[in-house]
């Protein structure tokens, strides 16, 4: 199972690479994984989703046997929003990690299952972002969007949209492919024939924008610190986390204690700069998981400041990071956040938006 778990890691990873990447080999759901799968998806997901996946029982819990939704979401935006559930929705997490019935090899079945049940190829959607008129997408959405989804993106008889967990996590190409090609067996229709593609981008813009609240008038855009000046609170004392888990896990309730409490450390977002621009930890500066070695070393401080770093896959990103630099660098005092960002946001820790461009 290690190996399997290990190749769903990999794959989780690569969905957030560009083409070009080598590409990782699709675990295999079997007839007894399919079988338990449903199962699971009886016992767990039917009370919102519907027995046959149709979607609004319950709570605007939203079709599952949708294609557009299956074949852009899979597999990562599915299988987290499955594992850590969505903050402020009455959807959980599932994953036994964060106190959920299912272990991650259930969990990988199950996602697997839900695709094979659409009859959904996966569409490899890219993470930057699209670049839109926010104002003139407001007032898109107010006409085409507020009857299903409210005025605040509340939801009804269409998804909520205004919900930080989703919207943090999920790349613009997401939620512009739902906007395009509708939601197949819903009320949620395609808008290629009704809205130019500028249009499109104006409307997925706007929402992009809502990401930090629905009533944000401007997001706030961060930019890394400058090299040399990677940390957090330098005036501040060091970080109590405890005993770490297997020596190197730190939970998100601790890390969001410490930083509260004005710790001095340094946090590393070691995911995909992109991923970073459009959600990361207040004060994370992104270091990817490829970033040369030598230079990320130079950059950090070796006086035996804490360091953090996290991803989203949730931890195998930040863990390969913390090994080379427990190796090559020599760092102790550093730490791998267990939840990764995917559980931070849905357990309601705040994020805030980032700006990679050049001064």
């Amino acid at each position: 199972m290690t190996h399997r778990r290990n190749m769903w890691v990999a794959i989780l990873l690569l969905a957030g690479l560009p083409a070009g990447h080598a590409a990782a080999q699709m675990p295999v759901l079997t007839e007894e994984g399919a079988r338990q799968a449903a199962d699971n998806y009886q016992r767990y997901c039917a009370l919102c989703h519907g027995p046959n996946r149709e979607g609004h029982v319950n709570d605007h819990a939203p079709s599952l046997r949708s294609r557009s939704l299956i074949e852009s979401g899979f597999p990562m935006v599915l299988g987290e929003a499955i594992a850590y559930g969505r903050q402020g929705t009455a959807m959980g997490g599932y994953i036994d990690e964060v106190g959920g019935p299912l272990t991650r090899d259930q969990l990988i079945d199950l996602t697997l299952w839900l695709q094979r049940e659409a009859g959904a190829e996966r569409v490899k959607l890219g993470l930057e972002a699209v670049a839109g008129d926010v104002s003139s997408g407001a007032a898109l959405y107010r006409q085409h969007c507020v009857e299903c989804h409210g005025a605040n993106g509340e939801g009804g008889t269409g998804t909520a949209l205004g919900n930080p967990a989703m919207l943090a996590l999920t790349p613009d190409s997401f939620l512009r492919h739902a906007i395009v090609h509708g939601r197949q067996d819903t009320p949620m229709p395609a808008f290629a024939d009704k809205l130019s593609a500028s249009e499109i981008d104006d409307v997925t813009a706007f929402l992009r924008s809502r990401g930090t609240g629905w009533t944000a008038e401007k997001r706030e855009l961060r930019r890394p610190p400058p090299l040399g000046q990677y940390v957090i609170n330098p005036d501040g004392e060091a970080p109590d986390f405890g005993k770490l888990a297997e020596g190197r896990y730190v939970s998100a309730s601790v890390l969001d204690r410490e930083l509260r409490a004005k710790r001095r450390m340094v946090l590393l977002d070691t995911r995909v700069t992109s991923m970073w621009q459009m959600a990361h930890i207040d004060g994370a500066v992104p270091i990817p998981y490829y970033a040369n070695r030598e230079e990320a070393v130079a950059s950090l401080p070796r006086d035996g400041t804490w360091i953090v770093a996290y991803c989203e896959c949730p931890r195998a990103a930040a863990d390969s990071v913390v090994k080379w630099l427990r190796e090559e660098g020599k760092f102790e005092h550093t730490a791998v956040l267990w939840e990764g960002i995917q559980g931070w946001v849905s357990l309601g820790y705040p994020v805030t938006a980032g700006d990679a461009s050049q001064p």
